[in-house]
């Protein structure tokens, strides 16, 4: 961010990413129409998925959206990779009216501005990539541009640029301007780099044409495979929006998510962290799975965002979060394994039960502690007392002893306005944990104006966020937990987690799993590997969900590593920019294989790539035996 974007904020108050950081409300945006559909801040959230049949099959296609349709998107996007592609939306739509959908349809367009006139002319909505649509794609070239020379690309994008966007105002067609991370320009990489601020630049350049030319009819998205980029940077954009004076809706999506319960998880700590705070007017989960799966895990993801209406107020301190646009972990003091430079800890709920009865069912992700109400328990067995807020200031049996604190904000604020002196006490202490949980209906924003009451009383000791759930089904719970809890730790708070359910149908291994599972999908812990896989669409040349299953199961074991897993090389070496090692679709039957983002076999034949990957692997040293 300039220093006079900084100082304009500051002299308004408005520093915050949004108006206020502890009540839910939807941040207020324009109007857009696609097709029949209004979207914006006056209209429910709307759900989209992609269709990942061939664009020219027109049966195909018609019958994947009228499947999606059905299931409950409110759009649909079709690739179009060429001309033949774009001239057959036209019977794509016919074949839509003529079986009773109207529904809006959105045309996906890489690198071509021409396929982008043609496809406005049959569809509701053009997406098309800043990265991509007039510069040239990115050959990962480092340029240095004078001002003077920055200044006349933007030139040229907006001589090119301002005759298409005639085009969308002829035809009555909405635009949105997609930017991914994987996918910027060699211009904007030069100038900015990888950051958000880089991928939040390459979309206002354009917002900027587009209010110079009073064409609204926009929305945005900024997409990455990492949550936390991915949060950072559409904060970041809908603050730089409002400095000047913009308020296009967002669309909003974790891209290259995955698939199964870690795609899912993925997607709700992304998007759920941004929903939570008001930000975002339609959504897709993007998995890699039939795209129909998609639709509902959105809807449940909304509907638990909207339990937040009307939730009870929340005071906190007048001061934002540290910086809500890069990572900062919470600094704290440790005790025992928690905090200082320790990753997050994984606390599971006993719920009664005695160690001996739990340590045959840790599996593979062992929890470094185990709740029990009145004692937490190491994997040692050693115990320590949970005491309550009372106990702790004024009980002496426990001094010199590591304790746990169990309290909540509401109570917590009582008890501090009543007795001022655990301010000071708090502050000395060397071995006392809290215990942290909400009540309120809008968890996320309760538990992060306790930690702004810590940050600002300098308390530096550690945090156990606990969530106690009463789910019957898994699924839900995963959604549910992973948009209430994501946001905190992709914001740095929290040195622990603990899961609860009442419903015994949810067991205690999946609990324990839940969290490490969530600490994974925010980055502040890795314990099994990640593996970055993108939906696919109609430029895969391959049945990317079973190759994903093949590849995951080839490789699970080395939870040391990233692996991307991409359909085609449009957006797949960029998306995939922090893997360590990259499977991508290179055409019919072919795949290319990568290290990082180094190419290092190309066109290996389909059968064979997953033992050629296995043998880069093998040959970087990076490579482990499977535990029998």
């Amino acid at each position: 961010m300039s220093s006079s974007n900084y100082s304009v904020a500051m002299s308004e108050g408005n520093f915050n990413y949004v108006k206020d950081l502890t009540r839910y409300q939807r941040q207020k945006t324009t109007d857009v129409k696609i097709g029949t559909v209004m979207l914006g801040s006056d209209y429910p959230i709307r759900i989209q998925s992609m269709t990942d049949t061939d664009t020219k099959d027109t049966d195909a296609t018609v019958d994947q959206i009228i499947r999606l349709i059905k299931a409950g998107a409110d759009f649909v996007r079709v690739t179009v990779k060429g001309v033949s592609d774009a001239e057959n939306l036209r019977n794509i739509k016919k074949e839509l009216v003529s079986r009773g959908y109207e529904n809006p349809l959105v045309a996906d367009i890489h690198f071509n501005p021409h396929l982008a006139e043609i496809a406005a002319r049959y569809v509701s909505k053009v997406r098309i990539n800043p990265g991509n649509f007039y510069d040239k794609r990115a050959i990962f070239e480092h340029h240095i541009y004078s001002d003077e020379e920055y200044k006349t690309e933007l030139k040229r994008i907006e001589e090119q640029f301002v005759p298409f966007l005639q085009v969308l105002k002829n035809t009555n067609t909405a635009l949105r301007i997609g930017a991914n991370q994987g996918s910027l320009s060699d211009r904007i990489m030069s100038r900015y780099g990888d950051t958000p601020a880089g991928i939040v630049e390459s979309v206002m350049e354009f917002l900027r044409i587009c209010k110079k030319q009073d064409f609204n009819n926009v929305v945005i998205s900024i997409k990455s495979s990492n949550t936390r980029t991915m949060v950072y940077t559409v904060r970041l954009l809908n603050y730089r929006m409002r400095l000047e004076e913009m308020e296009y809706p967002l669309h909003l999506g974790v891209t290259e998510a995955g698939e199964g319960e870690d795609g899912r998880i993925k997607s709700a700590v992304g998007i759920g962290a941004l929903l939570a705070d008001g930000i975002g007017d339609t959504i897709r989960v993007s998995l890699t799975e039939d795209p129909v799966n998609e639709i509902p895990v959105a809807q449940k993801l909304i509907r638990h965002i909207e339990t937040y209406k009307g939730h009870q107020p929340i005071k906190a301190p007048l001061f934002a979060q540290t910086n809500p646009y890069e990572y900062e972990r919470r600094s704290v003091r440790p005790v025992l394994r928690m905090g200082g430079k320790n990753l997050p800890v994984v606390m599971a709920d006993l719920r009664g039960r005695s160690l001996a009865e739990i340590l045959p069912l840790r599996g593979k992700q062992i929890p470094e502690y185990f709740f029990n109400q009145t004692e937490v328990l190491d994997i040692e067995g050693n115990d320590y007392p949970v005491l309550t807020l009372e106990e702790y200031l004024f009980g002496g049996s426990h001094w010199g002893q590591t304790k746990f604190i169990r309290t909540n904000k509401q109570e917590f604020d009582h008890f501090m306005n009543e007795n001022p002196e655990i301010i000071t006490k708090l502050k000395q202490t060397r071995k006392t944990v809290l215990i942290l949980e909400s009540f309120n209906r809008n968890p996320l924003a309760e538990l992060r104006a306790f930690f702004m009451t810590l940050e600002s009383h300098i308390w530096k000791v550690p945090v156990i966020i606990f969530r106690k759930y009463n789910e019957r089904y898994l699924d839900n719970l995963q959604i549910k937990a992973a948009a209430d809890l994501g946001g905190l730790l992709i914001d740095g708070y929290g040195d622990g987690l603990c899961i609860s359910n009442d419903l015994d149908s949810i067991t205690f291994t999946d609990l324990k799993d839940l969290s490490f599972s969530i600490l994974q999908a925010t980055r502040m812990r890795l314990t099994k590997t990640e593996f970055v896989s993108c939906p696919g669409c109609g430029r895969t040349l391959f049945d990317l969900h079973e190759t994903t299953l093949k590849i995951k199961e080839h490789f699970k074991h080395l939870n040391h590593l990233k692996i991307g897993i991409m359909g085609c090389v449009v957006n797949g070496p960029g998306e995939m920019g922090d893997v360590d090692y990259g499977f991508v679709g290179a055409g019919p039957g072919n795949i290319n294989l990568y290290k990082g983002q180094q190419l290092v076999k190309r066109h290996i034949p389909f059968e064979q790539a997953v033992e050629e990957l296995e043998t880069i692997i093998r040959e970087n040293g990076d490579w482990k035996d499977p535990e029998i």
